[in-house]
Formats: structure tokens, C-alpha cells, sequence
């Protein structure tokens, strides 16, 4: 499935929030998440947007996420599909 942002993302801008993007997404599932390159990819961009004055390894980053879930990006919410149809559903709604 091939994603298209309105505004993508050059490779060394990818590597550098590549770091962030992996602690964005505390402990048990919502670690697993952070972990997952999908979500990280999909869905950096709307953390920066939506939480950005947030410590990505809080789970005060979990919960801005989660309170703007619906005004997260249609690339953000098919990485989160996606990431459900590989676990089984176990990203946190």
C-alpha cells in the first residue's frame, strides 16, 4: 500500500524524527506501537501537529493521541489499521 502525504518527507528529515517517531507510539501495547516503523511513519506527522509540546515517552503522549484520534491524518488512521490487522487489534482505541 503506498501512502501519499501532501507534503513527504525527505529521507534525512525521516531519519532525524525516525528517534521520536519510535518513542511516540509507556509500557505493554502502547511500547509495541512505538516500536512499529508503520505507525512511526504514518503517523509522526500528526504527532508533531497535535502533541508536539508533549515528552513522546509520557503517557501524556498517549492520551494527546488518543484525545485528537479524530483529527489524526487518513495516513495515520491506516497505519493504525494496519497495525491492528497485524496484532489483532491491539492498538489502544
Amino acid at each position: 500500500m503506498r501512502v501519499v502525504t501532501s507534503r513527504p518527507l525527505s529521507l534525512s528529515t525521516a531519519l532525524k524524527i525516525a528517534p521520536l517517531a519510535l518513542m511516540l507510539l509507556a509500557t505493554g501495547p502502547a511500547q509495541a506501537q512505538r516500536e512499529d516503523q508503520g505507525l512511526q511513519l504514518g503517523c509522526a506527522n500528526d504527532y508533531f501537529r497535535l502533541c508536539a509540546g508533549v515528552d513522546p515517552n509520557s503517557q501524556d503522549a498517549d492520551r494527546c493521541m488518543e484525545r485528537n484520534r479524530a483529527r489524526l491524518s487518513p495516513e495515520c488512521k491506516a497505519a493504525i489499521g494496519d497495525y491492528d490487522k497485524r496484532t489483532g487489534g491491539k492498538s489502544q482505541k
